[in-house]
């Protein structure tokens, strides 16, 4: 995606942008000029810590035909099991996310939030200050769930579709998992950050070949070794040990590139939803062959059985 960028950069001078100024050949094919770049970099962006992630925001924003200046999407830092490093990723924002289904023409309006009852728990945990890392405990009050009803014009007629999300499920993490204390955005607005990932399930369930996850739902995830998005434990990736395992355990399968299990983990997900089985099996295999193929398929049939036992245990 953001092809042999370093290679082209000009460094700027005192004066110039936080990052190096792309070559012009390479700012051409971005479509943006000098100017535009230091905007971004410097405004739009701040967060993002290397001129790659800038290169992806564009590039992404120019697939979807989206004005990079409106910050349509966000730079989420998160840690990569399979790659043993922090990397940088481009998420949709939920006001992209929402541009997205509209532009269909399917998209028939959403109503508003439902809020479970209130809670308050303790949390306690690590959190990073200017004199470095220190332990916080503090009481914190949210919804216990949050549901939006979307709708969607489906041969005509307009159709409803919601999934419930649960604080104690959606919210990010300062410090890892272990520590269990939410970051800052999710203590000052807990119902509005869970508003917001409410908001963008139901978008999914009711647009899954649109809809992606949100930068609001990634953030303080991990990717871990099998592709799946994990609250962050703050463990060294691929950490494990003899007492992690044992003879009966079904033994691990072979190791696959970190592209093609993140490609089957985001498959599983938005088969989850759709509840579309069968067309997932035949787009796996289009995709994947041999051991890749297997994978796949054994990844939705494991979500199929926990999604079925799921449902008799409700109906019990």
């Amino acid at each position: 995606m953001a092809r042999a960028v370093s290679a082209e950069l000009s460094h700027a001078g005192p004066a110039g942008p936080r990052f190096p100024v792309p070559a012009r050949s390479e700012l051409e094919r971005l479509g943006i000029d000098e100017a535009k770049w230091r905007v971004l970099s410097e405004m739009t962006f701040p967060t993002a810590r290397t001129p790659e992630a800038l290169v992806m925001v564009l590039e992404y924003c120019r697939a979807r035909g989206l004005d990079p200046l409106k910050r349509p999407v966000h730079v989420v830092p998160m840690w990569n099991a399979a790659l043993g490093r922090e990397v940088e990723t481009v998420w949709p924002g939920i006001n992209e996310v929402q541009t997205t289904a509209a532009r269909t023409g399917l998209w028939a309006g959403m109503d508003s939030p439902r809020f479970g009852s209130e809670l308050t728990r303790s949390f306690r945990g690590r959190r990073r200050s200017a004199e470095g890392w220190e332990d916080v405990e503090l009481s914190l009050t949210f919804p216990a769930w949050c549901e939006v009803t979307v709708w969607r014009l489906v041969n005509g007629a307009r159709c409803a579709f919601s999934e419930p999300v649960f604080w104690l499920e959606a919210y990010s993490r300062s410090g890892g998992a272990r520590s269990e204390l939410p970051n800052d955005m999710w203590v000052r607005r807990p119902r509005g950050q869970l508003l917001k990932c409410a908001k963008a399930a139901s978008l999914r369930a009711a647009f899954p070949e649109e809809a992606d996850y949100t930068a609001e739902e990634m953030e303080g995830k991990v990717i871990d070794a099998g592709g799946v998005l994990v609250p962050d434990d703050g463990s060294p990736a691929g950490a494990s040990s003899a007492a992690d395992t044992s003879e009966d355990e079904e033994p691990e399968p072979p190791p696959l590139p970190a592209e093609v299990k993140v490609g089957v983990h985001r498959l599983v997900a938005r088969t989850v939803i759709a509840q579309t089985w069968e067309q997932a099996d035949a787009y796996a295999a289009t995709r994947w062959q041999g051991a890749a193929l297997e994978y796949a398929r054994r990844e939705l049939a494991r979500a199929r059985g926990e999604r079925e036992a799921n449902a008799r245990s409700q109906a019990a």
